[in-house]
């Protein structure tokens, strides 16, 4: 038994100092997990980065094309240089060039990847075509359906504790492409398959109607014969880009003056005939162009305080009307919910609910004519709007994409009216979108404005999904992330 105890003695001896071998080798285990661990999160991390910087800056420089105009000019053949001015390449060495390729460059160097800014690799397609650096030398179709595509360039992510394994480092990039979509001409350039315009639905449309005509183009006074701002097939009535509110060269950049197709001072808008007027005592100075109250509901939402009352069409004009569905394209009597106009409104006037709404949305009070609002430098393109003293998110004189002045308003058309119902409700076919800046409203109601663009939907009903967005040329992400 004493021989016995002494050699178990021994081996325990023997294995003193093991237990410390183990946690060692055990510690080198769990320090490799961490550290690849560790570096695998920064790489994942910078990834999810590389694919942020990638998505936004693909949907800035959509944003920039959709707010530009220039998809109202129709094919980049027809004004190559200005397509240029939007998405063509930035000249070495400069700044200049491209506004939405300069547009996509800053904001990628606004989200950096692993703390380095990013370069990037902008391209621009029609869906059809590999991408190119400068989009004027694209077709028609990609004036319908502009897409840009933003490429993360290959970022060294550095590594840190699996550098002894050799490691140095790995790299991360992206990809994200984004579109622009104008309905007008949809049907006839191969975007779609129907044959048929590809509707718009867009949100935060201004219930002032306007009749599907153009107060610059063509000779429109008493008895107008202007010619349509959209053709019967959703095309554009006179593409094309004009200077200091001139109509010389196409409606983008028209300015016209709008005002409301009311007896001044009645309670209700009657008769309507909705077109240009001649100079009187009783209208605006031409060019103009009459708009009728459109019918809306309740809900409007982002209304300012300064919002005089609660009658719907006021509320719908400071803030934004999500509830009334302009659909585009449907015509009145095949749908079961038609847009109308309400004659019952009367919006004219100094101190009627446009002349208000509108003062309320671009100055924060009910002021008019205006003073403080944004202001939109059109003798040059691309237009640039500026903020005013009255901008509550940014100085004034700061360039700005995003602006309370930009607005859209349904074109209907006012050759095919529904009957004037006992209520005085009209019902009508949604032709087309115009979107406007707002210069200023005058001391007679009226609202001077100039054309930034247009959307045609043509009048025939489609059954293709509309597009939605919070514009009649709206823009998203086509690759996920």
């Amino acid at each position: 038994m004493k021989v016995t105890r002494q050699f178990r003695r021994l081996q325990r001896n023997g294995e003193q100092g093991v237990t410390i071998v183990l946690v060692a080798i055990a510690m080198v285990a769990i320090m490799a997990i961490a550290a690849m661990s560790i570096d695998l999160v920064t790489l994942y991390l910078a990834r999810e980065e590389a694919q942020r910087s990638a998505d936004t800056a693909a949907l800035a420089a959509a944003r920039v094309i959709s707010v530009s105009g220039i998809t109202g000019t129709g094919a980049p053949a027809n004004n190559p240089a200005a397509w240029s001015l939007i998405c063509g390449p930035i000249t070495v060495g400069t700044t200049s060039g491209g506004w939405a390729t300069q547009a996509a460059t800053s904001v990628a160097a606004q989200n950096t990847v692993g703390g380095q800014v990013a370069n990037v690799n902008v391209t621009y397609s029609d869906g059809t075509t590999s991408g190119v650096n400068d989009c004027s030398t694209l077709g028609a179709t990609f004036a319908v359906n502009p897409m840009v595509t933003v490429q993360i360039t290959p970022v060294t992510i550095p590594s840190f504790f699996s550098r002894i394994w050799g490691n140095t480092g790995s790299t991360v990039s992206a990809s994200a492409t984004a579109e622009a979509f104008n309905p007008s001409g949809s049907s006839t350039e191969g975007v779609t398959t129907t044959g048929m315009v590809t509707p718009v639905q867009p949100r935060c449309v201004k219930p002032l109607m306007v009749p599907n005509l153009d107060p610059r183009d063509g000779s429109c006074g008493i008895k107008p014969a202007c010619q349509p701002l959209v053709k019967p097939d959703g095309t554009l009535g006179h593409p094309g880009i004009s200077l200091g509110g001139n109509s010389g060269n196409g409606m983008i950049g028209e300015e016209f003056t709008l005002y409301a197709d009311c007896v001044p001072g009645g309670t209700n808008c009657s008769p309507i005939d909705t077109k240009p007027q001649a100079n009187s005592s009783s209208f605006p100075m031409s060019p103009n162009l009459e708009y009728a109250p459109g019918a809306v509901g309740t809900g409007a939402v982002a209304v300012p305080s300064c919002s005089q009352n609660t009658d719907n069409y006021q509320a719908a004009v400071a803030g934004c009307d999500r509830t009334t569905v302009y659909q585009c394209g449907l015509q009145f009597s095949q749908s079961a919910n038609p847009n109308q106009i309400d004659l019952n409104e009367n919006p004219g006037g100094l101190s009627g609910d446009s002349a208000m709404g509108i003062a309320c949305a671009l100055t924060g009070n009910t002021t008019v004519p205006l003073a403080g609002q944004d202001q939109l430098r059109d003798d040059s393109y691309p237009f640039l709007p500026f903020a005013g003293d009255k901008n509550p998110a940014v100085p004034s004189g700061t360039p700005v994409t995003s602006s309370s002045s930009i607005m859209s308003l349904p074109i209907f058309d006012q050759s095919a009216m529904g009957v004037v119902g006992g209520n005085k409700l009209v019902s009508v076919t949604i032709v087309g979108f115009l979107q406007v800046f707002v210069n200023d409203v005058n001391s007679d109601g009226s609202v001077l404005v100039t054309v930034l663009n247009v959307a045609g939907c043509g009048s025939n009903s489609s059954t293709n999904t509309p597009v939605l967005g919070n514009s009649p040329l709206p823009i998203r992400l086509i690759t996920p992330p």
